[in-house]
């Protein structure tokens, strides 16, 4: 810090006018094919548990199970919902997954396009 405090002034402003965090999250979860992410998909749409997935893949991916390292040609689910909806999100991935412990990731959405922020919110029931 300078010795006037400037830092710390520069510092305070810069978090003043930060964006608040949001409440709409991207949950990641992998699937064995691309009928299972498919299936998936559909129904976190249909239950209005998400407004969108996305299925990426195939992609590749290495992982240690049960003390073995081992790989696998999956498919990526990005799926767009909100916090309170994530334990819902959370529990139909395990009642529809094939895999013994699927994966499911949430991470926060910061900022975003208005309008598609709120599209999300209106899309998923709480």
């Amino acid at each position: 810090m300078s010795p006037d405090g400037r830092c710390h002034i520069e510092f305070q402003r810069r978090c003043a006018t930060a964006l608040p965090m949001t409440d709409k999250r991207i949950v990641l979860s992998t699937a064995g094919s691309e009928e299972e992410a498919r299936r998936i998909a559909q129904a976190l749409v249909e239950r209005r548990l998400a407004a969108c997935v996305n299925i990426v893949g195939p992609i590749h991916s290495v992982y240690r199970w049960k003390g073995a390292v081992e790989s696998a040609s999956e498919q990526l689910l990005i799926i767009k919902t909100t916090a309170a909806a994530f334990p819902r999100v959370r529990d139909a991935i395990r009642e529809l997954h094939s895999y013994e412990l699927p994966e499911c990731v949430m991470l926060s959405i910061e900022a975003g396009s208005e309008d598609y922020l709120r599209w999300i919110g209106e899309s998923v029931d709480v």
